[in-house]
């Protein structure tokens, strides 16, 4: 699976869920970046963020049965990164997100605004 088509199918998880201001970022006409694409996206709770982490991780399992390689933040969930190697997801409460700013901070990046 290419990392478009994981991205595609991390963001049909975050809309399962109802996830808001979901972007994605190509990373990967940047140099020294660590992945090829950013998947965005807001909650509303801490709850939410929580159905949204398992939602994008059941949908990837089912389309190409892998498992994050690395997951953090679902014991605060206020921001929560699921590592998929080629692809982040981050799944973010709306003013952890504005704080982090990640889309300014990749500002070179091409982005995609999804919803």
């Amino acid at each position: 699976m290419t990392a478009e088509e994981l991205s595609e199918v991390i963001i049909k998880g975050m809309e399962e869920k109802k996830a808001s201001d979901i972007v994605v970022m190509d990373l990967r006409e940047i140099t020294h970046t660590v992945t090829d694409f950013f998947v965005i996206c807001s909650g509303n709770s801490d709850t939410q963020l929580e159905a949204i982490s398992q939602s994008v991780e059941e949908e990837v399992i089912k389309v190409n049965k892998e498992r994050p390689w690395r997951s953090e933040g679902k014991n605060n969930r206020q921001w929560i990164l699921m590592d998929y190697v080629n692809v982040v997801a981050h799944i973010f409460l709306k003013d952890k997100r504005g704080f982090y700013n990640l889309e300014e901070l990749w500002g070179d990046a091409k982005v995609k605004v999804i919803n």
